[in-house]
């Protein structure tokens, strides 16, 4: 049984204080993680402040991006290493906006994939679904090849250590979200993938989210959806009792 997962990305939002602030509000009032897993991904400064805040809580914190090096003269980045030893347990790799506004191809993002398993983080993969394409009538199937660039080259077990996540870029921070139908079929394709790549047990463990303009309307309708194992939320998880009703729906 997949586990679901409600997975809130602040990204370049919060103080190291209000964002301590905001696990001491919440981490007593999450779901049992038997039945749904709750994770806060966070800018880079305040993660080992969040670590000692969730300590012995459902809580787990994630980063929203790591290099795909442990060390080196790679300044401004942050090793994966050093998250996993800062107690970090996932972290987002490829999301639409690191593709857009920092030219992340996908060749860099199977490097992060790669190192971020080695060293013991749990990546949050995401891939999107333009517009444009849509308009153009291909719809969400494109997002099978990158599927298949994102994870070359994983081992059958590597790969249930993945989380994906659909998130069409037209959606992300727009309040337009992909109706709960296309949202499926996005997370269906990505599944039907793993399934063709790695046979039908992998295929069936790995769990899918759906990113996107998530808020508490929509949450449910989208959760009912087999091949939809949670979200990834943006704007709705900046406020904690917004949080808590999206984790606890």
């Amino acid at each position: 049984m997949r586990v679901p997962i409600v997975a809130g990305n602040w990204k370049m939002n919060k103080t190291v204080s209000e964002a301590v602030e905001f696990v001491n509000y919440v981490k007593n009032d999450l779901p049992d993680p038997s039945e749904r897993e709750t994770i806060l991904a966070a800018p880079t400064l305040s993660l080992t402040s969040m670590v000692q805040a969730a300590k012995d809580t459902p809580l787990k914190i994630a980063a929203e991006n790591c290099y795909s090096r442990i060390a080196g003269a790679y300044t401004g980045e942050t090793s994966p290493r050093s998250l996993s030893l800062a107690g970090i347990h996932h972290v987002i790799l490829g999301h639409s906006e690191r593709r857009r506004l920092f030219n992340e191809t996908d060749e860099l993002i199977n490097q992060k994939v790669q190192v971020a398993l080695r060293n013991g983080l749990c990546p949050i993969v995401c891939c999107d679904d333009t517009m444009g394409r849509r308009i153009a009538g291909k719809k969400v199937r494109w997002v099978v090849s990158r599927i298949l660039a994102d994870l070359k080259g994983l081992s059958p077990i590597d790969v249930t250590k993945v989380t994906m996540a659909f998130e069409p870029s037209w959606a992300i921070g727009t309040g337009q979200s992909a109706d709960p139908e296309q949202a499926a079929e996005g997370c269906y394709l990505i599944r039907q993938t793993i399934r063709d790549m790695y046979g039908e047990d992998i295929g069936n463990a790995v769990r899918i989210l759906y990113g996107g303009s998530v808020n508490e309307t929509n949450i449910n309708a989208l959760m009912t959806y087999d091949d939809i194992d949670g979200v990834l939320v943006g704007g709705a998880s900046l406020d904690p009792n917004r949080f808590l009703k999206l984790v606890n729906s």
